[in-house]
């Protein structure tokens, strides 16, 4: 399993398990949709995103990628775009526990959630590589970077690929908290269980967050995504 989940006390804890990177290949990239399409029933108290060992995730497998097949390069690039339209649905507290590198599609997974703790580690990268890599965004990810970076860090990050640590991103307000990686999780939890624990937050959330969040359900429904050709 690629994706492994768990309940704390009514928090469901989706862990990205593939390692040594947890790269995203189109298995993780549906095993994610599924986790998040089910923690409608089983996220009460919120949900825990986080990567297994020391890294969050580097974002798409290009190997797997540069080995796929048209059909499933163009496969892969329209399920991206549904996991971040189920992230985004998910009316309970979204966590992200990035307890190491988060970057490319690790970096938008990040993004896709509500509140964003990170190991209080200098050497952790974060950033959008999708230049160097030569794979551009889907649809929805795009959609997510566009509406939580400001366009200063917006250009800075995509445009020059540029990798930050979590301190940097702290200062950017994209991060919200760092703490020791042995104590992330728990961290993490915590927040989670605090965000649920405020009587109007989930109808806070749909004001702020959901027209996002339809705006990619919107194009997770068409079944199209306009930079497919750039996909091979």
């Amino acid at each position: 399993m690629s994706v492994t989940t768990s309940t704390i006390e009514q928090t469901l804890l989706i862990t990205i398990d593939r390692p040594p990177v947890n790269a995203l290949d189109l298995d993780t990239v549906i095993a994610l949709e599924q986790a998040f399409s089910a923690a409608d029933r089983y996220a009460p108290q919120g949900v825990v995103l986080t990567g297994s060992g020391q890294v969050f995730s580097a974002g798409v497998d290009t190997r797997a990628f540069a080995r796929y097949g048209r059909d499933q390069r163009h496969a892969m690039v329209l399920a991206i775009t549904r996991m971040v339209a189920r992230l985004l649905s998910i009316p309970s507290p979204v966590v992200a526990a990035v307890n190491g590198h988060a970057l490319g599609g690790g970096f938008v997974l990040m993004l896709g959630c509500d509140y964003r703790i990170a190991t209080d580690s200098e050497s952790a990268k974060l950033g959008m590589t999708e230049a160097q890599a030569g794979i551009p965004f889907p649809a929805g990810p795009l959609e997510i970077i566009g509406h939580e970076l400001a366009p200063e860090l917006l250009r800075r990050l995509t445009l020059t690929s540029a990798v930050l640590n979590p301190h940097e991103l702290l200062a950017t307000r994209v991060m919200d908290a760092l703490c020791r990686l042995e104590d992330i999780e728990t961290r993490s939890l915590a927040a989670a269980k605090g965000l649920a624990a405020q009587p109007g937050f989930c109808a806070v959330k749909r004001q702020i967050r959901g027209p996002l969040a339809e705006r990619v359900a919107a194009l997770a429904a068409s079944g199209q995504d306009a930079p497919l050709g750039e996909f091979g």
